[in-house]
């Protein structure tokens, strides 16, 4: 049986073109298209049956993925989404990750990598490509052999998982900001990580902060 999507975005023309791609997978299938988040919301509280996934866009009129994605954490958390979007900066991936995205894909991407992502995702609960985290290798993503976190570090993992700045942290923590810089280090060598965003999907995948 095929896996059921729903695409949400506002503009026309691409999610029509997403449908006839994903149509094309074999074992997908596009259930529906919605423009933005409130349509997703109507349609979900009124729908019975769910999709397997929601492929979602960020910048929506009306409601937009991370407003979305919040509404999903609150009243559908087991709901699968899949962020698709032009946004590359750090601050809108990080959002979407701990608001409980299972990816996070640009639209410039390959098909071959999109039906990697959506098979992923299916299979393993996630997909997060170098390009967007410049952090995990598939064999690191699951690997939760890695040297003792101190204390300190620990505290700064939890912050670094939060909105916070890594300035703020510093202040947070009553540190200077060479310090945390230092932890930061540390931290990307220990978890074999290359980014902030890499650090929050470890910490997220491996149960080391709370969201």
């Amino acid at each position: 049986m095929s896996k059921t999507i729903i695409i949400v975005d506002d503009h026309v023309l691409f999610a029509k073109s997403l449908l006839g791609l994903v149509n094309s997978f074999h074992g997908f299938r596009v259930m529906e298209i919605l423009k933005n988040g409130q349509e997703l919301v109507d349609y979900l509280q009124s729908n019975s049956v769910k999709p397997d996934l929601i492929l979602l866009d960020i910048r929506m009129p009306v409601l937009n993925g991370i407003e979305a994605m919040t509404w999903l954490r609150s009243h559908l958390p087991e709901q699968k989404a899949l962020a698709l979007s032009m946004e590359d900066d750090e601050n809108f991936i990080l959002k979407m990750i701990r608001l409980g995205c299972r990816g996070y894909l640009l639209k410039d991407i390959e098909p071959a990598e999109l039906l990697k992502a959506l098979n992923s995702v299916m299979n393993t609960g996630y997909y997060f490509n170098s390009e967007v985290s410049d952090a995990l290798n598939n064999h690191n993503i699951d690997n939760k052999e890695f040297n003792p976190l101190t204390k300190r570090e620990s505290e700064f993992l939890q912050h670094a998982c939060s909105e916070m700045t890594y300035k703020e942290v510093a202040d947070k923590m009553n540190l200077s900001p060479k310090t945390i810089d230092g932890y930061r280090e540390n931290l990307f060598n220990k978890l074999h990580v290359k980014s902030r965003v890499g650090m929050v999907i470890f910490a997220i995948k491996n149960d080391m902060c709370e969201v």
